[in-house]
């Protein structure tokens, strides 16, 4: 399945995973994103769901799977692979973790949760970045990429690693301009620009007079208004609701279209 417009997020789920992905591919998400990081995340209960989900009809084929190999320094002490080996191994031993945890063979995209080192890139980065690459070239992942990261950092990964990142995945603050120096760079390299904690992150803007004036302009909710900022700014969005109905109406953001003033609005409402 190709890139996804809008991802359904399974962080701090906890007990309630399998239930909500289930919930959320019936709403209509075709995209999953997940995490070997039991700290965080609980992958083999989103494999839960789709075992379940598959014995009715919604096969592996047509969903897009996302996951994460999570250094060592993000993990509690339920790490899903062997510490105590070298980074070539560890990556492998998470990422045949995750095909377990998720009944399946291929992942569609898989990302390094985290860089190692800030503000560049480490030695550490570089191993995990070319153990990324094999587990690409085996066709066992069909994209690979990194999240939480900065424009230097993305720079210097596309610059000099043999297979370029094709996913980036951020957490994005509008009073941090939406990440925009690091969606500007995606966008001229043809890599995918995912943005995470669009809501939780930004509050404010649900409650402004002018979102709320866009919303009443399109007869949508502030939410569907920022998720629709975000597609038209050149985001796929993620969103990790625990509401039926607010998954529905999260999906309802593909039938109307904001003004160019709007999006400069939305764009730049912290500044």
């Amino acid at each position: 399945m190709g890139m996804p417009l809008f991802i359904y997020g399974t962080a701090w789920k906890e007990g309630a995973t399998a239930e909500l992905v289930k919930t959320a591919v019936t709403a209509g998400f075709k995209a999953i994103d997940t995490a070997n990081q039991p700290q965080h995340y609980q992958e083999a209960l989103v494999g839960e769901a789709l075992a379940t989900l598959a014995k009715q009809g919604m096969t592996r084929e047509n969903l897009f799977l996302q996951t994460k190999f999570t250094p060592v320094d993000g993990q509690d002490h339920r790490i899903p692979y062997d510490p105590s080996a070298d980074l070539h191994t560890q990556v492998w031993q998470s990422f045949n973790s995750s095909l377990k945890n998720l009944h399946t063979d291929t992942v569609d995209s898989y990302l390094l949760h985290g860089p190692y080192s800030h503000p560049g890139l480490s030695e550490e980065d570089w191993e995990v970045w070319a153990t990324l690459e094999e587990i690409y070239k085996s066709g066992k992942a069909k994209a690979i990429g990194i999240s939480n990261v900065n424009r230097g950092q993305v720079e210097l990964l596309f610059e000099k690693a043999k297979v370029k990142p094709m996913v980036v995945q951020n957490r994005c603050f509008a009073k941090m301009g939406w990440d925009r120096d690091v969606r500007d760079f995606c966008k001229a390299n043809n890599i995918v620009y995912q943005g995470f904690s669009l809501l939780t992150a930004n509050p404010f803007v649900l409650q402004d007079s002018q979102v709320k004036k866009i919303a009443s302009r399109v007869g949508k909710n502030p939410i569907q208004v920022v998720f629709r900022f975000a597609v038209q700014a050149g985001m796929t969005p993620l969103t990790g609701t625990t509401d039926p109905q607010h998954m529905k109406d999260d999906l309802q953001i593909f039938d109307f279209e904001l003004t160019k003033d709007e999006v400069n609005l939305i764009e730049t409402i912290a500044g």
